[in-house]
């Protein structure tokens, strides 16, 4: 039977980081995203582990995190792919084994992909669309309110688009994930082959899914 897992898919089933408020998580891990630029590769290594144990405590299963890691482990293979390729200019007429072994700079690349993958993970995972949207819509009344110094409920226009991009991305992921499937059951070639026609399927499909979003949106006013 072929796995129906996907990309940052919400979890249902609870673990201790779904009963954290979205806005906090949103405080925490976005900015940890971005510190993670900063760590050399032994501390993301140990970020990566710490990720990975964090996530079993969510409940994530490993095909979950599995599943989860694929866009940096293609991302990483290009890379990979490029370092050699990088290697070979640099080596052309000295030619060994040694144009296959990985830059640090690439090493440190992937390990930080990675990472941050795993932190998204996390965040989807672990919170709802609705949950989502409300904790940035509290962020955005929070700031309108301090600047303004008036008391009362805001219109979020800022916070709502950006809600609504977040929440597309597990969109596309799960989108991706039902065409590849169908692939698969028409017996579909494997490897590069796919790629060109599920690519214009999958923009296809996403551009549907936005027009009818946005038709939903303004048919409520918005």
């Amino acid at each position: 039977m072929v796995s129906r897992q996907t990309v940052f898919k919400y979890k249902t089933i609870k673990g201790f980081l779904h009963k954290i408020p979205a806005i906090l998580k949103l405080f925490i891990l976005l900015p940890l995203s971005i510190f993670c630029m900063s760590l050399s590769s032994c501390n993301l290594a140990i970020g990566i582990a710490a990720t990975i144990l964090l996530a079993f405590l969510c409940r994530f299963s490993p095909l979950e995190q599995i599943t989860d890691i694929k866009p940096a482990f293609y991302y990483a293979i290009l890379m990979y792919a490029l370092s050699a390729f990088s290697n070979l200019l640099e080596n052309w007429n000295a030619l060994s084994l040694a144009v296959l072994i990985p830059r640090p700079e690439f090493v440190i690349i992937a390990l930080r992909l990675v990472l941050i993958v795993q932190l998204s993970a996390l965040l989807f995972r672990t919170t709802s669309s609705i949950e989502l949207k409300d904790g940035l819509n509290s962020i955005e009344q929070f700031i309108r309110r301090l600047f303004s110094g008036k008391k009362g409920s805001y219109r979020t226009r800022f916070t709502d688009t950006i809600s609504l991009f977040l929440r597309f991305i597990p969109e596309i992921f799960e989108t991706w994930t039902n065409v590849n499937l169908a692939w698969k059951a028409r017996n579909g070639k494997q490897g590069f082959a796919k790629i060109k026609p599920l690519v214009v399927v999958i923009i296809s499909l996403s551009f549907e899914k936005a027009a009818g979003k946005a038709k939903a949106i303004a048919a409520r006013g918005g």
